[in-house]
């Protein structure tokens, strides 16, 4: 397991309570924090039990409330069944990989929260993963403490959603029906540009960054030596405009783009 979860990953929890009984004064003890109430329901799929009992275990003591599935399949059905906050899905699984169970998800729950555990650690792996529809990817091994804060992040972003339709000049997006429109005009994007425009909607008369959108739409570390940005925002920028129609996203030299009426 290398480093994915560090030295806590060898204790079972009698070995975890031991420890809490010489506690300082004030610090919960892991009974206590196992019994204060789950804030969050998170589904967890991942064919590695062991990998799978520890994130479990651990993140009952910060009281989530956890569910483990270890094949593809079944992970879609009891998404059916239950009601999720976050689902933490492993793209090697048996019976159904990761992508296809992501896109299945995706069509009954549209705006649940899905992080990835991939061992692919090449840009183009995690670009392709986030265009198929994940919110986040986090490589492995990984850092448990990386993961709560990946996990933490992205409820947070889920439990303000935006308006459900944003507006500049003739053009509307609506983020319920995932519809963009410009004077009347319906446009087609894909996933990964609709979450360029929505990014750059929210930020309307702000110059954002390549660096910027890297991380808030492809939700990974700017890598200078590819021109992912450029070629997205050239695809989308020839979409929202036909001949005659202004350009409303404007480059901006040396900074990076600006979404701007004026």
């Amino acid at each position: 397991m290398d480093n994915i979860v560090g030295h806590l990953y060898q204790e079972d929890e009698s070995t975890l309570e031991e420890r809490t009984q010489t506690r300082a004064p004030g610090e919960e003890s892991v009974r206590e924090r196992r019994e204060a109430p789950a804030k969050h329901r998170v589904l967890i799929v991942d064919d590695d039990v062991a990998l799978g009992k520890f994130l479990s275990r651990e993140l009952t003591l910060k009281t989530f409330a956890v569910k483990v599935e270890c094949d593809g399949e079944e992970a879609c059905r009891e998404l059916v069944r239950g009601s999720y906050d976050l689902v933490i899905l492993d793209l090697n699984l048996p019976r159904m990989d990761g992508i296809a169970v992501m896109k299945e998800m995706r069509l009954s729950h549209p705006r649940i929260p899905i992080l990835i555990l991939s061992a692919r650690s090449r840009t183009e792996d995690m670009v392709h993963v986030l265009e198929q529809g994940a919110d986040d990817c986090l490589v492995k091994p990984f850092s448990f403490i990386e993961l709560r804060a990946r996990m933490k992040n992205l409820l947070r972003r889920h439990s303000h959603p935006p308006p459900d339709a944003t507006r500049v000049a003739d053009l509307v997006l609506n983020r319920d029906e995932r519809r963009v429109s410009r004077a009347g005009r319906r446009i087609d994007l894909t996933p990964r540009e609709f979450a360029i425009l929505e990014y750059m909607m929210a930020n309307v008369g702000k110059p954002v960054s390549r660096m910027d959108l890297m991380r808030e739409v492809w939700n990974i570390p700017f890598d200078p030596s590819t021109n992912i940005v450029d070629v997205y925002m050239k695809y989308l920028r020839d979409k929202l405009n036909e001949t005659g129609e202004a350009q409303l996203i404007r480059t901006v030299r040396g900074v990076g783009y600006v979404l701007s009426h004026d």
